[in-house]
């Protein structure tokens, strides 16, 4: 058995994040951190025994889904990999060990290279996994990359709301992605438009409103002026670009919405 002083540990950190307390959690998994060193079982060990190797996979399971509700994606990166070796452990890999967090985990660090636009990695990742398309935490970054693909951004918008997405985890992802979205439709409408209506981008680049297209436009150091938003390219690259991909798409959304320019 896992000694008194870890498990007791361990229970204060399920505790604390059940409270949603997740700075306090943040905290304490440093400590329980220190712990796991001290008892060779960081990264999984043959002397190490089960019962404190499944302490350690679940309390760096907390840090990964902790990790995400404080918006620190370097802090889930490490933990997605420190969590590599307790998954390919043959000792924690039977019917009463396995993890119940590992397709959730993966699934998130698959959203993420998709919101990094590593493409190379994520396909790595998935050539690595049985039947991914069966479970619901990988299947939705694997739609939403298809959709990416394809230039359908809609349809990821609709899947990034959160009705849509599979644990309230998966939203910060899905928010970067959407981010990572509207900057790339942006970056086109430089190339391919002399100015846009207002209105309109508001819908094309998934806004709430207008003012937060103006203040969008802003951070882009485009001119807003008369309802209309006025891109500084010049007019060959307009002509040379009209009919990009992403452009074609945003518009084919517009004449959904009958918002057309």
């Amino acid at each position: 058995m896992a000694d008194k002083e870890l498990k007791a540990l361990h229970q204060a950190l399920v505790n604390t994040v059940n409270k949603g307390d997740y700075a306090s959690a943040s905290k304490g998994l440093s400590s329980l951190k220190i712990a796991l060193l001290q008892r060779d079982a960081l990264i999984p060990s043959p002397t190490t025994p089960p019962a404190t190797l499944l302490l350690a996979r679940d309390i760096l399971e907390i840090g990964a889904l902790t990790s995400i509700h404080q918006t620190d994606d370097a802090a889930f990166s490490r933990y997605y990999s420190q969590l590599q070796p307790f998954y390919e452990d043959s000792r924690l890999s039977t019917p009463k060990t396995a993890s119940v967090n590992r397709s959730k985990i993966t699934g998130l660090h698959l959203l993420l290279l998709l919101s990094r636009n590593d493409i190379a990695d994520f396909h790595t990742t998935l050539e690595n996994l049985e039947a991914p398309e069966d479970d619901p935490f990988i299947k939705h970054p694997i739609m939403l990359e298809r959709w990416l693909m394809e230039g359908s951004y809609d349809k990821v918008w609709n899947a990034t709301k959160s009705s849509q997405v599979p644990s309230e985890e998966y939203a910060h992802f899905s928010q970067v992605l959407v981010g990572t979205i509207r900057n790339e439709i942006a970056s086109c409408w430089e190339k391919a438009y002399a100015s846009l209506p207002i209105s309109n981008a508001k819908n094309l680049i998934f806004l709430d409103s207008e003012g937060a297209v103006i203040q969008f436009a802003k951070e882009k150091h485009w001119e807003v002026k008369d309802g209309r938003i006025y891109f500084p390219v010049e007019e060959t690259e307009k002509e040379a670009l009209a009919s990009g991909t992403i452009i074609e798409n945003s518009i084919g959304y517009a004449h959904e919405l009958e918002t057309i320019v």
